[in-house]
């Protein structure tokens, strides 16, 4: 039991650059103290004293702010940082390493009896205000950004943004490539810089240096649209070159070149002109 303490107190240390002192630790930390409640709880509850768990289960909440139902099972080293507002269902599963904020929880979608909460593997990280809903997995290493829901497993090493939540990081740690939660695509890590930075000159538009790894998936979409459009662009001028080989005469006016200033100057001078409207205005009429 000491060890187990021991290596809380550690974690906290390891994971917290405000924790100066163990003793400040011990007093000032709603995360180690659920956790430690917890586990006298989670002994009563499967020795079947479920209204004493669910008491003393009541009562840290009452004292900590965060409610860990008896029946959730910890893995070792597990920190709640902050703490207010964590809430973890019944059937949830912990593993080792885990990190959790303020705000996180760990929930069901369905009224049934059996797993119906999240399990969590090893060294996931969940950032504050998340929900990770129903009896899904968060694999190793795998990382929710704040706010974000989560309904679907999330592959290991993965890292998941938005409402709902969509894999933003393009490769595994091992390299290979990870696949999108809700689609089944690869994600888009396939198409290097050179290509969108040479795409970025030809369309006059300087903000397309999209990173693979972007944390915005609208960003990541607005990428892969562009994408698309360079690689439609290179085909039909390969098809006029075709035309033109066999006789034709195709595609013989280069495109007007597009600048994202003209667009700014445009809306600058719709902005201007939408202001002599309303001065124009009677407010008399």
């Amino acid at each position: 039991m000491f060890t187990r303490m021991k290596e809380d107190i550690n974690s906290v240390f390891d994971r917290d650059p405000a924790a100066r002192t163990t003793f400040e630790v011990l007093l000032n930390y709603p995360g180690l103290h659920a956790i430690w409640v917890h586990r006298l709880s989670h002994r009563l509850w499967r020795a079947d004293w479920k209204l004493l768990a669910r008491t003393i289960s009541t009562f840290s909440r009452w004292l900590t702010g965060i409610e860990i139902h008896p029946g959730a099972r910890l893995g070792r080293r597990f920190f709640i940082d902050h703490g207010m507002g964590v809430v973890i269902g019944e059937t949830a599963e912990i593993g080792n390493d885990v990190t959790l904020y303020h705000g996180v929880t760990l929930g069901g979608t369905s009224w049934n009896a059996g797993k119906r909460h999240p399990t969590l593997e090893d060294n996931v990280v969940i950032g504050a205000g998340a929900q990770v809903l129903g009896p899904i997995t968060i694999g190793k290493g795998g990382k929710v950004g704040s706010n974000s829901v989560v309904v679907k497993n999330l592959p290991e090493n993965a890292t998941a943004v938005g409402i709902p939540a969509r894999i933003v990081n393009s490769k595994s740690n091992n390299g290979n490539s990870l696949l999108d939660a809700n689609s089944g695509e690869k994600l888009n890590g396939d198409v290097d810089k050179e290509s969108r930075d040479e795409a970025a000159k030809k369309f006059g538009f300087d903000a397309y240096a999209v990173s693979a790894d972007s944390p915005d998936p609208v960003a990541k979409a607005i990428g892969r649209l562009l994408d698309h459009m360079h690689l439609m662009d290179d085909k039909v001028a390969n098809l006029c070159k075709e035309v033109n080989r066999l006789g034709g005469d195709v595609c013989s006016k280069d495109l007007p070149e597009l600048r994202v200033g003209e667009f700014v100057e445009d809306e600058k001078a719709a902005a201007k002109h939408r202001e002599k409207i309303v001065e124009s205005f009677d407010p008399e009429i």
